[in-house]
């Protein structure tokens, strides 16, 4: 463990999403806003997308948190967490119910149905919220997306009796984009996206990660190794969490306190995490034992390359 080396509570970059290390750079504060606005005005049906990586399932927590904490919701807000949604249209249902901890006295489709809109009507009635959290919704199935719009379906005069967040990366836009998703289409009130980190964006990421982990003095890491980290991850959170934790281990285990960019690059290669350009750049070669040989080589010149950029750059 490297917390008690460093003086930190606990460990700044993991990767489960944890709302409390949510940072609030420019395309997440305006997706997370995005997101409260559609489900206390009771817009219905919201699509958030972002690539891989970006924040989007942390966000969502976040935003579920801030709407449990609102004051005098507690009692009000019935929510649901769909995050497994390769499903069959029957198992989804019964999932919904699961999440919304709604008795159900039947078990067929109707009975259920029937449930759900009780629920939802009771809810509503009570001046209440009830909000469905689709993640991974690329992957939601024909079938699946059809039912998620007769669900958007159910309404009254003041509003959707459910609000219906999908989450899910780019490639949710082809699948809504089918023809026999036309009606689904016209019922998303809302949009919002992420995008990755800018290198200032970055380095405030690492920066706040560290402090709300309990970081009191200078940050661990140079300015040298953030900028070299940002060139590995692409702005990427999940990849930054990766690299900064592997560097954390890295230092205590060799007791160094400050994390340079020699040591950026030791954890990138051991992750198996190289510059975009080179791999795209590089992948063809890789057929045999010698080529191989040929592309390290290669790639351990052009780091070595940049590195001495930087560094000419810097004096």
């Amino acid at each position: 463990m490297y917390t008690k080396f460093y003086g930190l509570k606990e460990e700044p970059f993991r990767l489960t999403p944890d709302p409390r290390f949510l940072h609030l750079a420019q395309p997440h504060r305006q997706a997370l806003t995005a997101l409260l606005e559609s489900v206390l005005t009771r817009r219905g049906l919201m699509l958030f997308t972002g690539p891989v990586g970006t924040g989007k399932t942390t966000l969502l927590h976040a935003a579920l948190r801030i709407l449990s904490e609102k004051p005098g919701m507690h009692k009000r807000l019935r929510s649901a967490f769909i995050v497994i949604p390769t499903l069959t249209p029957d198992e989804f249902l019964e999932a919904l119910l699961d999440e919304f901890e709604v008795p159900s006295e039947g078990k067929s489709k109707p009975a259920r149905l029937q449930a759900l809109h009780r629920m939802l009507l009771e809810t509503h009635r009570e001046d209440g919220i009830a909000v469905l959290f689709i993640d991974e919704a690329h992957l939601l199935t024909p079938a699946l997306l059809e039912e998620v719009r007769l669900l958007s379906n159910v309404d009254t005069y003041g509003g959707k009796l459910l609000q219906i967040i999908l989450c899910g990366q780019p490639e949710l836009f082809a699948a809504l984009r089918r023809k026999e998703m036309a009606a689904l289409q016209q019922r998303i009130a809302c949009r919002s996206s992420l995008r990755s980190l800018t290198q200032s964006e970055t380095s405030d990421y690492i920066a706040e990660r560290l402090h709300i982990a309990g970081l009191l003095n200078q940050t661990s890491f140079t300015p040298p190794a953030i900028e070299m980290i940002f060139s590995l991850s692409k702005g990427v959170p999940r990849v930054i969490n990766l690299i900064c934790d592997g560097c954390l281990r890295l230092g205590a285990r060799i007791d160094r306190r400050h994390i340079r960019p020699d040591m950026v690059e030791e954890v990138a290669d051991s992750l198996e995490i190289v510059p975009k350009e080179l791999t795209t750049e590089l992948q063809p070669l890789q057929s045999d034992g010698m080529q191989e040989e040929v592309v390290r080589t290669a790639v351990d010149v052009l780091i070595h390359a940049m590195k001495q950029v930087r560094k000419n750059g810097q004096e």
